[in-house]
Protein backbone atom coordinates (compact mmCIF):
# COMPACT_ATOMS: atom_id res chain seq x y z
CA UNK A 1 0.00 0.00 0.00
CA UNK A 2 1.57 3.23 -1.14
CA UNK A 3 1.44 6.19 1.20
CA UNK A 4 1.18 9.64 -0.43
CA UNK A 5 2.44 12.58 1.46
CA UNK A 6 0.36 15.71 1.26
CA UNK A 7 2.46 18.83 1.32
CA UNK A 8 0.81 22.05 2.29
CA UNK A 9 0.94 24.58 -0.48
CA UNK A 10 2.59 27.85 0.43
CA UNK A 11 0.20 30.58 1.44
CA UNK A 12 -0.79 33.01 -1.25
CA UNK A 13 0.49 36.42 -0.43
CA UNK A 14 -1.43 39.23 -2.04
CA UNK A 15 0.76 42.11 -3.04
CA UNK A 16 -0.92 45.44 -3.51
CA UNK A 17 0.80 47.77 -5.89
CA UNK A 18 0.29 51.35 -4.90
CA UNK A 19 -0.29 53.46 -7.92
CA UNK A 20 0.53 57.12 -7.89
CA UNK A 21 -2.54 59.22 -7.28
CA UNK A 22 -4.15 60.57 -10.39
CA UNK A 23 -3.73 64.29 -10.82
CA UNK A 24 -6.38 66.22 -12.61
CA UNK A 25 -5.38 67.33 -16.10
CA UNK A 26 -6.18 70.96 -15.29
CA UNK A 27 -3.96 70.83 -12.22
CA UNK A 28 -1.11 69.43 -14.29
CA UNK A 29 -1.58 72.15 -16.86
CA UNK A 30 -1.59 74.90 -14.23
CA UNK A 31 1.54 73.48 -12.58
CA UNK A 32 3.40 73.40 -15.89
CA UNK A 33 2.12 76.84 -16.83
CA UNK A 34 3.23 78.33 -13.49
CA UNK A 35 6.82 77.27 -14.20
CA UNK A 36 6.94 79.83 -17.02
CA UNK A 37 7.42 83.04 -15.06
CA UNK A 38 6.97 85.32 -18.06
CA UNK A 39 3.67 83.66 -18.98
CA UNK A 40 2.47 83.77 -15.37
CA UNK A 41 3.24 87.48 -15.03
CA UNK A 42 1.57 88.10 -18.38
CA UNK A 43 -1.56 86.22 -17.26
CA UNK A 44 -1.75 88.33 -14.09
CA UNK A 45 -1.34 91.52 -16.15
CA UNK A 46 -4.08 90.45 -18.58
CA UNK A 47 -6.47 89.64 -15.74
CA UNK A 48 -5.83 93.07 -14.22
CA UNK A 49 -6.30 94.69 -17.64
CA UNK A 50 -9.65 92.94 -18.09
CA UNK A 51 -10.76 94.08 -14.63
CA UNK A 52 -9.71 97.65 -15.42
CA UNK A 53 -11.66 97.55 -18.69
CA UNK A 54 -14.78 96.18 -16.98
CA UNK A 55 -14.60 98.69 -14.12
CA UNK A 56 -13.68 101.62 -16.37
CA UNK A 57 -16.63 103.82 -15.27
CA UNK A 58 -15.56 103.34 -11.65
CA UNK A 59 -11.78 103.53 -12.05
CA UNK A 60 -11.46 106.29 -14.65
CA UNK A 61 -11.05 109.66 -12.91
CA UNK A 62 -13.01 111.51 -15.63
CA UNK A 63 -15.42 110.64 -18.45
CA UNK A 64 -13.42 109.90 -21.59
CA UNK A 65 -15.22 112.61 -23.61
CA UNK A 66 -15.05 115.36 -20.95
CA UNK A 67 -13.11 118.38 -22.19
CA UNK A 68 -11.28 120.92 -20.07
CA UNK A 69 -10.20 123.89 -22.17
CA UNK A 70 -8.31 125.31 -19.18
CA UNK A 71 -5.97 122.30 -19.25
CA UNK A 72 -5.09 121.64 -22.89
CA UNK A 73 -2.04 119.41 -23.59
CA UNK A 74 -1.00 119.55 -19.95
CA UNK A 75 1.80 117.18 -19.01
CA UNK A 76 1.54 114.55 -16.28
CA UNK A 77 0.59 116.06 -12.92
CA UNK A 78 -1.17 115.19 -9.68
CA UNK A 79 -4.52 116.15 -11.22
CA UNK A 80 -3.94 114.45 -14.57
CA UNK A 81 -1.59 111.50 -14.01
CA UNK A 82 -0.87 111.00 -17.72
CA UNK A 83 -1.63 114.54 -18.84
CA UNK A 84 -4.34 115.76 -21.21
CA UNK A 85 -4.75 115.84 -24.98
CA UNK A 86 -5.32 118.74 -27.38
CA UNK A 87 -8.95 119.03 -26.26
CA UNK A 88 -8.20 118.88 -22.56
CA UNK A 89 -9.40 115.29 -22.13
CA UNK A 90 -7.75 113.17 -19.46
CA UNK A 91 -5.31 110.71 -21.06
CA UNK A 92 -5.56 108.14 -18.27
CA UNK A 93 -9.34 107.96 -18.60
CA UNK A 94 -9.13 107.61 -22.37
CA UNK A 95 -6.43 104.96 -21.99
CA UNK A 96 -8.67 102.94 -19.64
CA UNK A 97 -11.66 103.17 -21.97
CA UNK A 98 -9.38 102.39 -24.91
CA UNK A 99 -8.53 99.07 -23.24
CA UNK A 100 -12.25 98.29 -23.35
CA UNK A 101 -12.33 98.78 -27.10
CA UNK A 102 -9.22 96.68 -27.79
CA UNK A 103 -10.30 93.77 -25.57
CA UNK A 104 -13.90 93.89 -26.81
CA UNK A 105 -12.87 93.74 -30.45
CA UNK A 106 -10.33 90.96 -29.88
CA UNK A 107 -12.63 88.74 -27.80
CA UNK A 108 -15.65 89.13 -30.10
CA UNK A 109 -13.43 88.45 -33.11
CA UNK A 110 -12.09 85.28 -31.47
CA UNK A 111 -15.65 84.18 -30.68
CA UNK A 112 -16.63 84.58 -34.34
CA UNK A 113 -13.45 82.81 -35.42
CA UNK A 114 -14.25 79.81 -33.18
CA UNK A 115 -17.89 79.81 -34.25
CA UNK A 116 -16.95 79.72 -37.95
CA UNK A 117 -13.46 78.25 -38.19
CA UNK A 118 -13.75 75.25 -35.86
CA UNK A 119 -16.91 73.69 -37.43
CA UNK A 120 -15.63 74.29 -40.97
CA UNK A 121 -12.28 72.71 -40.11
CA UNK A 122 -14.03 69.76 -38.47
CA UNK A 123 -16.26 69.13 -41.48
CA UNK A 124 -13.44 69.55 -43.97
CA UNK A 125 -11.07 67.17 -42.20
CA UNK A 126 -13.66 64.59 -41.14
CA UNK A 127 -15.45 64.03 -44.45
CA UNK A 128 -12.54 64.63 -46.82
CA UNK A 129 -13.11 63.99 -50.51
CA UNK A 130 -15.00 66.58 -52.51
CA UNK A 131 -16.20 68.33 -49.34
CA UNK A 132 -12.62 68.95 -48.24
CA UNK A 133 -11.58 70.03 -51.74
CA UNK A 134 -14.47 72.54 -52.06
CA UNK A 135 -13.85 74.07 -48.62
CA UNK A 136 -10.10 74.31 -49.10
CA UNK A 137 -10.47 76.00 -52.46
CA UNK A 138 -12.61 78.68 -50.79
CA UNK A 139 -10.00 79.03 -48.05
CA UNK A 140 -7.20 79.29 -50.63
CA UNK A 141 -9.14 81.95 -52.55
CA UNK A 142 -9.64 84.06 -49.42
CA UNK A 143 -5.99 83.58 -48.49
CA UNK A 144 -4.99 85.00 -51.87
CA UNK A 145 -6.29 88.45 -50.91
CA UNK A 146 -4.11 90.68 -48.71
CA UNK A 147 -5.83 90.65 -45.31
CA UNK A 148 -5.61 94.39 -44.65
CA UNK A 149 -6.89 95.34 -48.10
CA UNK A 150 -9.72 92.81 -47.82
CA UNK A 151 -10.73 94.17 -44.40
CA UNK A 152 -10.68 97.77 -45.65
CA UNK A 153 -12.91 96.86 -48.63
CA UNK A 154 -15.39 95.03 -46.39
CA UNK A 155 -15.49 97.84 -43.83
CA UNK A 156 -16.00 100.49 -46.50
CA UNK A 157 -18.84 98.50 -48.06
CA UNK A 158 -20.52 97.87 -44.69
CA UNK A 159 -20.29 101.49 -43.63
CA UNK A 160 -21.72 102.64 -46.95
CA UNK A 161 -24.51 100.06 -46.77
CA UNK A 162 -25.45 101.08 -43.22
CA UNK A 163 -25.62 104.76 -44.13
CA UNK A 164 -27.60 104.40 -47.39
CA UNK A 165 -29.96 101.46 -46.79
CA UNK A 166 -33.37 102.04 -45.25
CA UNK A 167 -35.53 99.53 -43.40
CA UNK A 168 -35.86 97.99 -39.93
CA UNK A 169 -32.98 95.56 -40.37
CA UNK A 170 -30.59 98.25 -41.60
CA UNK A 171 -31.76 100.53 -38.79
CA UNK A 172 -31.04 97.81 -36.24
CA UNK A 173 -27.55 97.26 -37.66
CA UNK A 174 -26.94 101.01 -37.69
CA UNK A 175 -28.01 101.16 -34.04
CA UNK A 176 -25.57 98.40 -33.13
CA UNK A 177 -22.84 100.17 -35.07
CA UNK A 178 -23.52 103.45 -33.24
CA UNK A 179 -23.63 101.78 -29.83
CA UNK A 180 -20.25 100.14 -30.44
CA UNK A 181 -18.65 103.35 -31.66
CA UNK A 182 -18.50 102.29 -35.30
CA UNK A 183 -16.96 98.87 -34.58
CA UNK A 184 -19.56 96.71 -36.34
CA UNK A 185 -17.68 96.80 -39.62
CA UNK A 186 -14.41 95.97 -37.85
CA UNK A 187 -15.96 92.95 -36.13
CA UNK A 188 -17.55 91.60 -39.32
CA UNK A 189 -14.38 92.14 -41.35
CA UNK A 190 -12.13 90.47 -38.77
CA UNK A 191 -14.54 87.55 -38.42
CA UNK A 192 -14.55 86.99 -42.19
CA UNK A 193 -10.76 86.92 -42.44
CA UNK A 194 -9.25 85.43 -39.29
CA UNK A 195 -11.20 82.14 -39.21
CA UNK A 196 -9.07 80.82 -42.07
CA UNK A 197 -6.03 79.99 -39.94
CA UNK A 198 -8.07 78.27 -37.22
CA UNK A 199 -9.97 76.19 -39.78
CA UNK A 200 -6.72 74.94 -41.30
CA UNK A 201 -5.30 74.07 -37.88
CA UNK A 202 -8.46 72.14 -36.97
CA UNK A 203 -8.53 70.38 -40.34
CA UNK A 204 -4.95 69.18 -39.94
CA UNK A 205 -5.61 67.83 -36.45
CA UNK A 206 -8.78 66.06 -37.60
CA UNK A 207 -6.95 64.41 -40.50
CA UNK A 208 -4.46 62.99 -37.99
CA UNK A 209 -7.16 61.71 -35.61
CA UNK A 210 -9.99 60.42 -37.76
CA UNK A 211 -8.30 57.05 -38.48
CA UNK A 212 -7.21 56.40 -34.90
CA UNK A 213 -8.33 53.25 -33.09
CA UNK A 214 -10.67 54.99 -30.66
CA UNK A 215 -12.51 56.65 -33.56
CA UNK A 216 -12.85 53.30 -35.33
CA UNK A 217 -14.15 51.73 -32.12
CA UNK A 218 -16.67 54.52 -31.57
CA UNK A 219 -17.87 54.18 -35.16
CA UNK A 220 -18.20 50.38 -34.70
CA UNK A 221 -20.55 50.77 -31.72
CA UNK A 222 -22.84 53.05 -33.70
CA UNK A 223 -21.65 56.61 -33.02
CA UNK A 224 -23.01 59.14 -35.49
CA UNK A 225 -20.85 61.59 -37.43
CA UNK A 226 -21.84 64.46 -35.12
CA UNK A 227 -20.95 62.38 -32.06
CA UNK A 228 -17.62 61.43 -33.58
CA UNK A 229 -16.77 65.04 -34.43
CA UNK A 230 -17.94 66.84 -31.31
CA UNK A 231 -17.64 64.17 -28.60
CA UNK A 232 -14.55 62.22 -29.63
CA UNK A 233 -12.47 64.42 -31.96
CA UNK A 234 -13.10 67.99 -30.79
CA UNK A 235 -11.94 67.46 -27.15
CA UNK A 236 -8.67 66.03 -28.47
CA UNK A 237 -7.87 69.06 -30.66
CA UNK A 238 -8.62 71.80 -28.13
CA UNK A 239 -4.95 72.34 -27.27
CA UNK A 240 -3.87 73.78 -30.67
CA UNK A 241 -7.14 75.75 -30.87
CA UNK A 242 -6.45 77.37 -27.48
CA UNK A 243 -2.92 78.24 -28.56
CA UNK A 244 -4.24 79.74 -31.82
CA UNK A 245 -6.73 81.86 -29.86
CA UNK A 246 -4.06 83.07 -27.44
CA UNK A 247 -1.82 84.14 -30.33
CA UNK A 248 -4.78 85.49 -32.33
CA UNK A 249 -5.85 88.03 -29.70
CA UNK A 250 -2.72 90.23 -30.00
CA UNK A 251 -2.97 90.06 -33.80
CA UNK A 252 -6.52 91.38 -33.66
CA UNK A 253 -5.58 94.10 -31.14
CA UNK A 254 -2.73 95.24 -33.37
CA UNK A 255 -4.90 95.19 -36.48
CA UNK A 256 -7.68 97.15 -34.75
CA UNK A 257 -5.10 99.70 -33.60
CA UNK A 258 -3.80 99.95 -37.16
CA UNK A 259 -7.29 100.45 -38.57
CA UNK A 260 -8.03 103.13 -35.96
CA UNK A 261 -4.69 104.74 -36.80
CA UNK A 262 -5.84 104.92 -40.43
CA UNK A 263 -9.19 106.38 -39.37
CA UNK A 264 -11.17 103.22 -40.17
CA UNK A 265 -11.79 102.01 -36.62
CA UNK A 266 -13.71 103.65 -33.82
CA UNK A 267 -15.41 106.97 -34.37
CA UNK A 268 -14.38 109.88 -32.14
CA UNK A 269 -14.88 110.64 -29.32
CA UNK A 270 -14.81 106.90 -28.49
CA UNK A 271 -11.17 106.28 -27.54
CA UNK A 272 -8.99 103.58 -29.05
CA UNK A 273 -5.30 103.05 -28.52
CA UNK A 274 -4.70 103.19 -32.25
CA UNK A 275 -6.65 106.42 -32.56
CA UNK A 276 -4.76 107.92 -29.61
CA UNK A 277 -1.44 106.93 -31.21
CA UNK A 278 -2.56 108.52 -34.48
CA UNK A 279 -3.36 111.76 -32.67
CA UNK A 280 -0.14 111.63 -30.64
CA UNK A 281 2.11 111.21 -33.68
CA UNK A 282 1.06 114.62 -34.99
CA UNK A 283 2.29 116.45 -31.89
CA UNK A 284 5.01 114.10 -30.66
CA UNK A 285 7.81 116.67 -30.66
CA UNK A 286 5.84 119.22 -28.66
CA UNK A 287 3.79 116.89 -26.44
CA UNK A 288 5.42 113.45 -26.31
CA UNK A 289 3.12 112.21 -23.52
CA UNK A 290 0.26 112.02 -26.03
CA UNK A 291 2.09 109.21 -27.86
CA UNK A 292 4.11 107.52 -25.12
CA UNK A 293 1.24 106.36 -22.89
CA UNK A 294 -0.95 104.68 -25.56
CA UNK A 295 2.13 103.34 -27.33
CA UNK A 296 3.42 101.70 -24.15
CA UNK A 297 -0.03 100.35 -23.30
CA UNK A 298 -0.34 98.73 -26.72
CA UNK A 299 3.20 97.33 -26.69
CA UNK A 300 2.94 95.85 -23.18
CA UNK A 301 -0.45 94.30 -23.93
CA UNK A 302 0.80 92.69 -27.14
CA UNK A 303 3.86 91.29 -25.34
CA UNK A 304 1.68 89.95 -22.52
CA UNK A 305 -0.64 88.07 -24.87
CA UNK A 306 2.32 86.68 -26.85
CA UNK A 307 4.00 85.43 -23.67
CA UNK A 308 0.66 83.99 -22.53
CA UNK A 309 0.24 82.12 -25.80
CA UNK A 310 3.79 80.80 -25.61
CA UNK A 311 3.17 79.61 -22.03
CA UNK A 312 -0.02 77.81 -23.01
CA UNK A 313 1.74 76.17 -25.95
CA UNK A 314 4.57 74.91 -23.75
CA UNK A 315 2.17 73.63 -21.08
CA UNK A 316 0.06 71.72 -23.63
CA UNK A 317 2.78 70.47 -25.99
CA UNK A 318 4.11 67.07 -24.80
CA UNK A 319 7.47 67.59 -26.51
CA UNK A 320 8.06 70.77 -24.50
CA UNK A 321 7.07 69.46 -21.05
CA UNK A 322 9.85 69.10 -18.50
CA UNK A 323 8.29 66.93 -15.81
Amino acid sequence: MTMTTLQASPPIVSVQVQRPPKTHALRKFLRRFARNRAALVSAIFIVLLVLVAILAPVIAPYPYEKTNFAAITVGPSSEFLLGTDELGRDMLSRLIYGARVSLFVSLIAQFVIILVGVPIGLISGFYGGWVDIAIQRVVDTLYAFPSLLFIIIIMTYIQGALSDTEGPFAAALAGINDSTGGLLGVLIALGLVFWLTVSRIVRGEVLALREKEFITAARAIGATDLQLMFRHILPNILAPVLVAIAFGIPNVIMLEAGLSYLGLGTRPPVPSWGLMISEGVKTFRSFPHLLISPGLALAITLLAFNYLGDGIRQALDPSLRNE
